[in-house]
């Protein structure tokens, strides 16, 4: 049995909202005021980013206030609360220098994602079993994922291997090292694309596509500079969940 215990709680405008640590990893939990059990829709945060982002935090709520979900994120590996040990602070070193020097990205992010993501999958598979322990979420109901960016690649791994995430949301991450698990998940993907991005190459990103083995995806490509891109996102995203988590779905 994992160790959850939860360190801080707040309510507001319908949703209730609390800390916690499984195994000592932070994380937050989003839930509706109703004790009637309801699915659970994991999330995964970008990179330097953290459980408290706001991307997260809009996310959340719309789940909980829209459907009736509970949603739940944790911070990945030497993000958020979390310590960064000499192999991360070196290999944002080496980001900040490609970036600086515009010189491609994906070399130093690519290994780097796929470090974290050896760690923050066995993390994400233990939050998933602690929170099933709760009675307001259990271990009948379905589960869902979304993750872009680092959320993105940690995600697509844990969805490959957890048997109780049932859909899920990915996009804009780099997917050199991705192509595998997308042959192994064949659940229902929503998968979005900045159709004009100078940093992951399109074509890339549409191979990535193809690759997943699920019979019912869908491509979300966005052109230009869309400032409300991740609003768009996210609202198209909660209707996916709706249809794919709803106990009222045929």
């Amino acid at each position: 049995m994992n160790s959850l215990s939860f360190t801080a709680e707040s309510s507001s405008d319908g949703v209730r909202e609390r800390d916690f640590t499984v195994d000592g990893v932070p994380g937050v939990l989003w839930s509706p005021a109703s004790p009637d059990p309801a699915p659970l829709v994991l999330m995964g945060h970008g990179g330097g980013a953290d459980k408290r982002h706001r991307a997260m935090v809009g996310r959340a709520r719309l789940l909980v206030t829209h459907c009736g979900f509970h949603a739940a994120v944790i911070d990945a590996p030497g993000h958020g609360a979390r310590p960064r040990s000499t192999e991360d602070e070196e290999d944002v070193a080496a980001l900040r220098r490609a970036q600086a020097a515009g010189a491609p990205e994906a070399p130093v992010v690519v290994p780097y994602n796929v470090r974290l993501a050896d760690q923050a999958v066995p993390e994400y598979r233990a939050t998933l079993d602690a929170l099933q322990e709760l009675p307001e979420i259990g271990t009948g109901g379905p589960v869902g994922y979304v993750g872009l960016g680092l959320g993105m690649a940690i995600g697509m791994p844990l969805v490959a291997a957890e048997p109780r995430i049932t859909a899920a949301v990915f996009g804009m991450t780099w997917p050199d090292a991705l192509f595998e698990a997308a042959k192994r998940i064949t659940v229902p993907v929503e998968f979005a694309l900045h159709w004009d991005s100078g940093r992951i190459a399109r074509e890339a990103s549409l191979a990535l596509f193809e690759a997943f083995a699920s019979a019912e995806k869908s491509l979300h490509a966005h052109a230009g500079e869309h400032v409300a891109w991740h609003l768009i996102e996210a609202d198209s995203a909660t209707r996916f969940f709706a249809r794919h988590l709803s106990p009222a779905r045929p």
